[in-house]
C-alpha cells in the first residue's frame, strides 16, 4: 500500500449534487499490525462496516478495536488511520459523505434541532454508538441496506441512500442527543490536533529531511516527553516508527514504479546508507528491495 504525499485526502465524491461515495476494501493477506487505513483526516463523514477481521482504529488519539460486524462512525476533520489485529483477511466497507448531502433540511425545525448539530461538528455521535447504548444495532439495517444500493447503483439509488442515512442520523440523534446535551458533551478539541496534521504531512512529504524527536516536539509546541505519548496516541506508532514506515512504503512505491537503482531508492527517502536502508526495508516489509522488485 503507497502513501499520499499529503496528509490531507482530498477525496473525490462522483456527485456534487448527492456527494457520497462507498469504498470496499479488502485486505487478503495481513499480518498484525499491518496498515490497513493510512493516517489522514478529510472534511467528510466516514462511516466504517467491518466485515471480516479485526483491526484497531486510532481517532483523534484514541484506539478503538473493531471486529466482525462492528461499526464506527469518524466524525469530519478527525484524524483516523487504522491496523489489522491478526492474519485473518480483512473486508470493510466504508461510506464517505459530505454534510451537503442534507442541504435542502437545513430550514426545517427537527433536522436543526437532532441532525444539525451533528453533521456541523457542534456535536459528534459516538465512534462505536453500541457501546454506549445497544438499541443502536437495530439502527444498522438502514445503513446495509444504504451500502447494497451504492454497491449496486440501480435507478435513483442515490434518492435511497440519501434517506436511508437522513433516518441513521436522526435515531443516532435520538439516542444521543439529550444525554450529551445533559452534561456529556463532545470531546473538546485540541489545538495540537492541527499542528500535528500539519507535522505529519511534512513527513509525508519531504522524505529526506532529518527530523529528530526534539525537533519535532517543537514544531507541536510540546516537550519531547508528552510529544512522544501524544504522537503514539494519535497514530498508534512511534515517532521513530512512523517516520521509517512513511520512508517504507515511499520505497515500495519508487521500487515498483520507477527504473532507480536501489541506492537511489535508498537516498530518496533519506536512507544514506543502501546496506542500513535495506535492513529496514525487510524489517519493515518482510522482503529485500532487490526481492521486492523481482
Amino acid at each position: 500500500m503507497s502513501y499520499p504525499k499529503e496528509l490531507r485526502e482530498n477525496t473525490r465524491l462522483e456527485h456534487k449534487t448527492y456527494p457520497i461515495q462507498l469504498f470496499q476494501n479488502h485486505c487478503p493477506e495481513v499480518k498484525p499490525n499491518d496498515c490497513i487505513l493510512y493516517l489522514h483526516w478529510h472534511e467528510h463523514f466516514e462511516i466504517i462496516v467491518m466485515r471480516e477481521g479485526s483491526a484497531v482504529f486510532h481517532i483523534d488519539s484514541r484506539p478503538y478495536i473493531v471486529n466482525e460486524g462492528d461499526v464506527i462512525i469518524i466524525p469530519g476533520g478527525g484524524l483516523h488511520v487504522g491496523y489489522s489485529l491478526g492474519y485473518k483477511p480483512i473486508y470493510y466497507d466504508c461510506v464517505v459523505l459530505n454534510a451537503s448531502l442534507f442541504n435542502e433540511w437545513v430550514h426545517d425545525p427537527v433536522h436543526a434541532k437532532f441532525v444539525a448539530p451533528y453533521l456541523e461538528g457542534r456535536l459528534h455521535y459516538p465512534v462505536k454508538p453500541v457501546e454506549q447504548d445497544e438499541s443502536c444495532l437495530s439502527y444498522y439495517g438502514l445503513l446495509d441496506e444504504a451500502i447494497g444500493e451504492l454497491a449496486t447503483k440501480p435507478p435513483a439509488y442515490q434518492l435511497v441512500v440519501k434517506s436511508k442515512l437522513h433516518a441513521l442520523f436522526t435515531l443516532l440523534a435520538r439516542t444521543f442527543l439529550e444525554r450529551q446535551l445533559a452534561g456529556n458533551p463532545a470531546e473538546p478539541y485540541s489545538a495540537n490536533r492541527d499542528r500535528f496534521k500539519l507535522l505529519i504531512q511534512q513527513i509525508e512529504s519531504n522524505f529526506c529531511e532529518k527530523l529528530s524527536i526534539e525537533q519535532a516536539a517543537k514544531q507541536v509546541n510540546v516537550n519531547p516527553y508528552h510529544f512522544c505519548k501524544l504522537f503514539k496516541k494519535l497514530t498508534g506508532r512511534t515517532f521513530v516508527e512512523y517516520v521509517n514506515v512513511s520512508r517504507m512504503n515511499e520505497a515500495e512505491r519508487l521500487l515498483r514504479s520507477s527504473n532507480d537503482t536501489v541506492t537511489e531508492i535508498a537516498g530518496k527517502v533519506g536512507c544514506d546508507n543502501p546496506n542500513y536502508f535495506t535492513k529496514l526495508y525487510k524489517q519493515y516489509k518482510g522482503m529485500t528491495p532487490s526481492e521486492a522488485r523481482k
